[in-house]
């Protein structure tokens, strides 16, 4: 009974209040699953051990209760038969199978309800463990996932964040620039190339001029 009133005095309400508090609740539960597996274990052999006496019990009252129909059953044939010693002889191992019978009978319901109750306590010990073990895996996933968090957040902290902000707002004045330097270039390239088309121009009228005063010059009357 030490197993079953261990149970009662760490409930899994306690267990999860201590689990919660503990530095690091997957080992805490994991060892309280190991304590638990024992328990069951022993537990399992305490149930067994008073399921063999009720039935030895059972077996022992349904014994003397067949003892006790057939002693009943030959006293009357003896009556039927004029034979008094043998009829007295019936009765009295009749009388002695139901004092048997009854005491059988007492320890045979004694010992069945006690083991009912550690039936129903071992039940509920299996129950416990497997709602710590689904406690158990629930922890293991928000320990993961506290454990990215904090990996996240220590990458945040170590990534300097102004700083890089700074740097590419730098590299965009310098890119901005260039951009200018080079529009400025294309600009001034411009203009150079248009001033010599205008010189080539002059230069091209001046001859297509000269050209034709010299025609003119020929049908002059």
């Amino acid at each position: 009974m030490s197993i079953f009133k261990r149970l009662k005095d760490l409930t899994l309400a306690n267990i999860y209040t201590l689990i919660e508090k503990a530095e690091d609740p997957i080992k805490m539960t994991d060892q309280y699953l190991r304590n638990m597996q024992e328990d069951l274990t022993d537990a399992e052999k305490a149930v067994a051990a008073q399921i063999t006496l009720e039935k030895k019990f059972k077996r022992l009252y349904e014994e003397q209760q067949d003892l006790f129909n057939k002693r009943d059953e030959q006293a009357h044939l003896a009556a039927q038969a004029r034979n008094v010693e043998l009829a007295r002889r019936a009765l009295e191992e009749k009388r002695a199978a139901e004092q048997k019978m009854n005491a059988y009978k007492a320890s045979y319901e004694q010992n069945k309800g006690l083991a009912d109750q550690l039936r129903e306590k071992f039940n509920d010990m299996r129950k416990q463990y497997t709602e710590l073990g689904n406690k158990r895996e629930m922890l293991v996933a928000r320990a993961n996932a506290a454990k990215a968090q904090q990996n996240i957040n220590r990458t945040l902290s170590g990534f300097a964040g102004d700083s890089a902000l700074a740097d590419i707002r730098r590299m965009e004045d310098k890119v901005l620039h260039l951009e200018a330097e080079a529009q400025a270039s294309e600009e001034w390239q411009k203009k150079e190339k248009s001033l010599d088309e205008e010189f080539e121009k002059l230069s091209n009228d001046q001859a297509i001029d000269k050209e034709l005063g010299e025609l003119m010059k020929k049908y002059e009357i």
